[in-house]
């Protein structure tokens, strides 16, 4: 596997600016919006579940997860992005992460941030 696989971040359409910041320098923020949030919850998939089970006997990276994770985090971008744009936003500052499990049968992951209106300063 390629490092690409292990990636994330915007891609695509970039008509909505994410970041993990308070601001974004040049721009001023004409518009809050309010919160935004992308939310998913993936299965366990039983054949990784194995895997990951055997590699931690000898120890290693588990990367058939890594790679699920890697999935689901960009997917609950995707899913933030689309709610901004929905609602008039043009970037979600401070965006997060929050990961959980969901009741011992997947994870759950959920973007989040303030949907704004900026414009350059």
């Amino acid at each position: 596997m390629g490092i690409e696989e292990y990636g994330g971040g915007q891609t695509g359409r970039t008509d909505v600016l994410v970041v993990t910041t308070n601001d974004v320098p040049g721009h001023r923020v004409d518009r809050v919006i309010g919160e935004v949030f992308g939310l998913t919850v993936r299965s366990r998939h039983l054949g990784s579940q194995i895997g990951a089970g055997l590699k931690s006997l000898v120890g290693g990276e588990l990367r058939g997860l890594t790679k699920t994770l890697v999935e689901t985090r960009n997917q609950a971008l995707e899913r933030l992005v689309e709610q901004a744009r929905a609602r008039g936003a043009n970037a979600v500052l401070m965006t997060r992460f929050d990961v959980s499990e969901a009741a011992d049968v997947g994870t759950e992951i959920c973007a989040y941030g303030t949907a704004v209106v900026i414009s350059g300063a």
